[in-house]
């Protein structure tokens, strides 16, 4: 839906040559023209309409002076830097065009017809007299020569398979009658028709068609031949086929013009000579002839040359339309009509590096160019009403009121000649008004009919949307000038207009305001006009300020003040008032509003978008400003849509080059090929054209969102709502966007929606997650709302909105209710609900009690709600529950049968017990009698319900059943002593004492065998057996107070206490029981071994303390050495760089394989410890070593430091025995090895980063090294906390040392 639209029109000096122009072509290198004519050569450059350069054909005889002779092909050689030109007199010439030498590469007696290079400029086909088909090398080497007509159909002939004679075949629809018409008869050639041959080329080289007049009939065929000269295939036979012939260079059809009984087409010839569709050329009074098909470098548009059949006394006007294909309709979009002799067009070219600039020069040598961009001509106004040009009539069509896809539209508009381009009204709220701008240079004014209705129709019929009527029509009074030399037509206000005129040099124009002439009221006079320094590519409204921007061909732009008394230019300039343009010109421009400035947008043809003469993003296939958002489609096959509201140009800059998240609402992936037409205000429907012309409408999630928000901030909730329900945004976003506003405002909620099915769907959707956090986050610069209510959300909007629907009518919104109450787990209390329901039924119409039950059993499942009802004990609901579900009755109703034949109690115990309610069930139980005591023990011990049946039954036997069977419980479980107090209570001491002693609890032990009570040996012998339980436990002093004060043997008790090395306690044992002897036979002897064991364990100690030391020192010498490296290696951004962040220790890398158990490691604890070994793993080399070797160190430190009491106590007790020689060595040792490890802790464990390299600075750094250095320490420094153990703490408070020894 894009017409073309005229972007500049340059017209330059009329070129002094000889007779007339007879062929144009532009060169690739120069982007100039070369145009030939029957007695030279002319290069002319349309920028600065100058001639280049200029060769004689008359010189060198080539062409008779007299102007007889022709030019039959020209053709630009931009390898050779020449030109190539073919006389009708047989000769072909090449023109140096920087030299002007002119040279003859060959000659054919019989005359020249036409000439035509390939594309790639490899091969030259050329048509004699003879009518042969010459085909040379770009050297101008014979490759070979065949005759022009053919009898043989080509290589590509249909193949017959013989099913019969044409009379027997199936005709389909037209029937038998079908195979006894006869073939029309093909028309000779027009009169007109000069019967020369027409050569194209395929884009790709392969194939050429060349059309010519069959010397038999006189009708023309097309054959297409390869290229090597071989035909392929030779057309149907076509009625009235004309001269003009050219291939499409994207595609494989060809364009022909076929003239039929009362009309003229364009056909399609495919490579195999059928016919592929066709279409129309517009009726004319003028008799007109196609004098050439031209398609344009990229098959865009197809222009076609049309001239009046010359007679006697009048040559006719010329035309030149241009033709665009969509949806396979095909629209004029632009008709070029030049009247009088001298000004018609001789001669016509596309250039081949601008698609749309269209080249031609009149019979009086005046050049003219035309430079056409694809736009979309959209109203901004309400309706979204986009106008698309199709000859002499406007299809418009409003997306606010339904989606049409082209070709049809929603009204079509009627004028009496072709339309060049069309302007919707710019004042607000008229902006659906239209105006058009015919190639006469007529402007037709349509506005709404005013006596037509939106909704009024006819025969059952509504109509959405009423057509625009024609209101005025003017004609703009200026002087008679090129076709379109008036253009960017601006319709401002409802009597004032903005154009463009061309200036008389190709970089001039004239900027033009038009109003209604007093004096004749049909015409559109120049009140205020001024030039412009350049050619004008483009003219925007600025929407804030009223403004006028317009953008010259260089890029500048400039802004039109014209609502004061005098209208001004100005320069654009940004908030600092510095100048503004474009780095280079833009096919499409816009004004919009970002970071609180006007701003103007343009899109290059190289798909750029600038803001100003910042780059914004490339790659962009259509962008579109509507209501503060930008939106912005790219040849990825991704819609942006941004919101402008705070955003700056840098912050816009960095959203279009973002890649976009997970939540990303501002990006989404679209068809291929798609292109933005137009916008729907105050809406969030977005319409895209593909690249076949089909539509397709689609909701961007910003819009939809922003459009949301809107909503609710206006307490809209209703509306909000539906789109939400429609467009499938989380329900939960009406809560989440303001939480006190909807709960200050949940009356409103519910009154707009009125609709209970509404507020069920609202309530169901509910969780507590917060899609303002997650699914939809909030735009940057918004304002953060109050706090949420405190508590749960899920409960607090249910409870809310289950309060709000009470007081607004508990019977008609009964079933949001019970929603309310199950989305809160609540399921008893609605089941209870419909039970008060069932039991006292409202008055019609509220919500009945089955009707109640139908909604749960939507909302749960039949299995929990049957469960639920039954846990009512309301067995009439159970069953009504049952029949609403879709359970067999086999399943439920001998179960309920069974139930209503049992008392009340052991009902609700059976109940229970078929929930799984096994506490309650207990309860139930307890009241039913001492004769299901049994049954009660058996549920308790399958269960396991001892406490609370305990509490049930705090006394009597079953109180005591209920104890031992607990007891026994605790046992299995190796919980003995909790089992000992029970039988104690229980008054079974023997039990007791079998518990205590097997848990080591002796104290309760001996307790317990003075109450059975037990003999003396036999008290003995538990203290003994007990006493070796303790000693395995280590616990040496409550096994010397067992073997002392129960089983009376001191000398054991003793021996406990120097094995547990308690010195003093066996000292004041020895002294109790007066056995001195044990002082020589054991305690001295054991203290020498003790002193001997601790000396080796200190020497191991600290051998391994200084081991690991060094190591570790080694281990951080290597890494800052390999910083160091890597330093003079290039830094931080050198190759080596990754390296050294993720090697092994010496680099210095603390996580790269730290994660590789991560995900093993949360199976078991056994297997986090076996990956925290072997992380720590003291192996040379591992990526761990220096936190292993920390570790290891720290252990050591603890060891040492854990050996304070027990060095303490030796010493006092060597001391006491006058062995000072051996005492003084240890103390001296254990000092001297707790000095030098608290010495080195601030070594092994610094304060400063581990192992860091110190930031390099001085005369010899560079930037680089410094840079580097910090960004190192960073990294280190950043390194997680876990990985490094934290230094040992030593105990110096802890008195340990004997002064008599120092």
């Amino acid at each position: 839906m894009r017409n073309l639209k005229l972007l500049r029109s340059s017209r330059g000096p009329a070129l002094r040559g000889t007779g007339y122009p007879q062929a144009v072509t532009v060169r690739g290198v120069t982007g100039t023209l070369l145009v030939a004519s029957q007695a030279s050569i002319v290069e002319f450059d349309p920028g600065t309409a100058q001639v280049v350069a200029e060769a004689s054909l008359t010189a060198g005889g080539f062409l008779p002076e007299d102007g007889g002779g022709g030019v039959v092909g020209l053709q630009d050689l931009s390898e050779l830097d020449a030109a190539c030109v073919a006389t009708a007199g047989g000769d072909v010439i090449v023109v140096n065009l920087n030299t002007s030498q002119v040279e003859c590469v060959g000659s054919v007696s019989s005359g020249l017809t036409s000439m035509s290079w390939s594309p790639d400029e490899e091969l030259v086909v050329l048509t004699t007299g003879q009518e042969t088909i010459v085909m040379m090398t770009k050297d101008f080497e014979p490759i070979t020569e065949v005759p022009i007509h053919q009898d043989d159909f080509g290589e590509g002939k249909f193949v017959t398979v013989g099913w019969g004679r044409k009379e027997t075949q199936f005709h389909g629809s037209e029937g038998k009658q079908a195979a006894q018409r006869k073939q029309p008869e093909v028309a000779p050639a027009a009169a007109w028709d000069d019967g020369r041959p027409r050569v194209t080329w395929r884009g790709d080289g392969q194939l050429f068609a060349v059309g010519v007049v069959c010397p038999g009939g006189r009708a023309r065929k097309v054959r297409v031949w390869n290229r090597e000269g071989v035909l392929q295939a030779t057309s149907e036979p076509v009625s009235g086929l004309e001269e003009a012939l050219c291939w499409r260079p994207s595609g494989a059809l060809i364009a022909a013009t076929q003239r039929r009984p009362y009309k003229h087409c364009v056909v399609f010839l495919e490579k195999n000579g059928l016919l592929h569709g066709d279409f129309s050329l517009p009726p004319s009074k003028d008799h007109l002839q196609v004098r050439a098909l031209l398609w344009n470098s990229d098959s865009s548009v197809l222009g076609v040359w049309l001239e009046g059949v010359a007679t006697e006394d009048h040559l006719g006007p010329a035309y030149i339309q241009l033709w665009q294909v969509g949806n396979y309709h095909w629209y004029l979009k632009q008709s070029l009509e030049f009247g009088g002799p001298q000004g018609a067009p001789a001669c016509v070219c596309w250039d081949p590096q601008r698609p749309l600039r269209l080249h031609l020069v009149t019979r009086d040598w005046t050049p003219l160019t035309y430079d056409w961009t694809l736009t979309t001509d959209r109203s901004g106004g309400a309706d979204a009403g986009v106008a698309v040009i199709d000859g002499d009539k406007v299809l418009v069509t409003t997306f606010r009121q339904g989606v049409v896809p082209p070709p049809m539209s929603s009204f079509q508009l009627q004028l009496p000649s072709p339309v060049s381009q069309v302007s919707f009204l710019q004042q607000p709220p008229r902006t659906n008004q239209l105006a058009a701008l015919t190639a006469d240079g007529g402007v037709s004014i349509y506005v709404p009919d005013a006596g037509q209705r939106a909704d009024g129709g006819v025969d059952g019929f509504r109509m959405v949307a009423p057509p625009l009527v024609l209101h005025r029509t003017f004609r703009v009074a200026l002087p008679p000038a090129a076709p379109l030399s008036l253009h960017h037509l601006l319709w401002l206000e409802e009597e004032l207009f903005v154009g463009v005129v061309s200036g008389p040099t190709p970089t001039g124009s004239t900027l033009l305001l038009l109003h209604p002439d007093p004096d004749a009221a049909d015409t559109l006079a120049v009140r205020w006009q001024t030039e412009v320094g350049g050619a004008v590519m483009g003219v925007v409204p600025c929407p804030q300020t009223g403004a006028v921007a317009y953008q010259l061909e260089d890029g500048r732009i400039r802004k039109l003040l014209w609502g004061g008394a005098e209208p001004a230019v100005q320069e654009w300039t940004d908030g600092g008032g510095r100048s503004v343009s474009f780095p280079t010109a833009c096919v499409q421009t816009a004004v919009c509003r970002v970071g609180g400035q006007e701003c103007v947008l343009g899109l290059t043809e190289r798909s750029h978008l600038y803001a100003g003469d910042t780059q914004l993003a490339s790659g962009v296939s259509s962008f579109a400003v509507c209501g503060g958002f930008l939106l912005v489609t790219s040849h990825a096959h991704t819609c942006r849509c941004l919101q402008l509201d705070g955003l700056s140009v840098k912050g816009l800059q960095a959203a279009l080059s973002s890649e976009g998240g997970q939540n990303d609402e501002t990006l989404r992936r679209m068809e291929r090929g798609g292109r933005i037409v137009t916008v729907v205000p105050e809406d969030t429907r977005v319409v895209l054209q593909m690249p076949r012309g089909n539509l397709e409408t689609f909701h961007h999630r910003s819009l939809v969102l922003a459009q949301i928000r809107s909503w609710l901030d206006g307490l809209r909730f209703r509306e909000a709502f539906l789109c939400s329900r429609k467009l499938r945004v989380d329900l939960n976003f009406l809560y989440d966007h303001n939480p006190q506003v909807f709960l200050d405002h949940l009356e409103t909620f519910v009154t707009q929606l009125d609709s209970p099915p509404h507020i069920n769907l609202f309530l169901t959707e509910l969780r507590e997650e917060d899609t303002t956090c997650s699914m939809y986050p909030r735009p940057p610069g918004s304002p953060a709302p109050p706090p949420p209510a405190p508590g749960l959300k899920v409960e607090v909007v249910c409870d809310a909105v289950r309060s709000t629907v009470e007081r607004l009518g508990a019977n008609r919104y009964f079933l949001s209710v019970l929603t309310a109450l199950v989305k809160k787990a609540e399921l008893g209390v609605a089941l209870q609900k419909v039970h008060e329901l069932r039991v006292n039924p409202p008055a019609p119409p509220a919500v009945s009690a089955e009707a109640a039950l139908r909604h749960l059993v939507l909302l749960v499942e039949e299995g929990p709600l049957f469960d639920h009802a039954l846990g009512t004990y309301d067995l009439p609901l159970v069953l009504m529950v049952a029949q609403r579900s879709q359970k067999d009755p086999k399943e439920y109703l001998p179960f309920l049968r069974r139930l209503e034949g049992l008392d009340p109690p052991y009902q609700r115990y059976t109940i229970d017990r078929h929930l799984r309610r096994y506490g309650a069930a207990l309860q139930h139980l307890s009241r039913c009698g001492a004769e299901h005591f049994p049954e009660a023990l058996a549920l308790v011990k399958e269960q396991h319900l001892y406490p609370a049946a305990l509490r049930l039954y705090p006394d009597g036997p079953e109180h005591l059943a209920l104890s031992r069977g607990y007891a026994q419980h605790l046992l299995e479980r190796r919980e003995a002593e909790q089992a000992g107090l029970l039988l104690w209570r229980c008054g079974d001491a023997a039990a007791a004492l079998q518990a205590f002693a097997g848990c080591c609890s002796w104290r309760s032990a001996v307790c317990a065998a003075e109450q059975v009570p037990l003999p003396p040996e036999q008290v003995a012998l538990l203290a003994r057996q007990l006493a070796g339980k303790l000693m395995e436990q280590r616990r040496f002093s409550e096994a010397a107070l067992l073997l002392d004060q129960y089983a009376k043997d001191c000398e054991e008790a003793i021996s406990a206490l120097i094995t547990g090395a308690l010195w003093e306690e066996a000292l004041r044992l020895i002294y109790l029981h007066n056995r001195h002897d044990i002082t020589e036979t054991n305690l001295k002897p054991a203290l020498l071994e003790a002193v001997d064991t601790q000396t080796t364990f200190l020497e191991a100690q600290w051998a391994s303390f200084s081991c690991h030391r060094s190591r570790l020192g080694v281990v951080r010498q290597q890494k800052k050495k390999a910083g160091l490296d890597l330093l003079d290696e290039g830094g931080a951004d050198g190759p080596e760089a990754e390296l050294y962040s993720e090697a092994s220790s010496v680099t210095g890398s603390r996580h790269t394989h730290s994660h590789a158990h991560s995900h093993a490691s949360s199976r078991s604890s056994k297997n986090r410890r076996k990956a925290e070994r072997k992380k720590l793993s003291l192996k040379e080399g591992g990526p761990m070593e220096e936190q292993a070797l920390m570790h290891a160190l720290g252990e050591v430190v603890a060891a040492a430091d854990g050996m304070r009491e027990e060095v303490g106590a030796l010493l006092r007790a060597l001391v006491r025995f006058q062995l000072d020689r051996r005492a003084e060595p240890l103390q001296r040792a254990y000092d001297q090895v707790l000095s030098d490890m608290e010495a080195a802790l601030p070594e092994v464990w610094p304060e400063g980063p581990v192992g860091g390299a110190a930031l390099l600075t001085g005369p010899d750094s560079t930037s680089n090294s410094i840079t580097a250095s910090y960004q190192q320490q960073r990294a280190m420094t950043s390194q997680p906390a876990a990985d490094a153990p934290a230094p040992p703490k030593m105990r110096t408070g802890v008195q340990w040392k004997l002064s008599i020894l120092s």
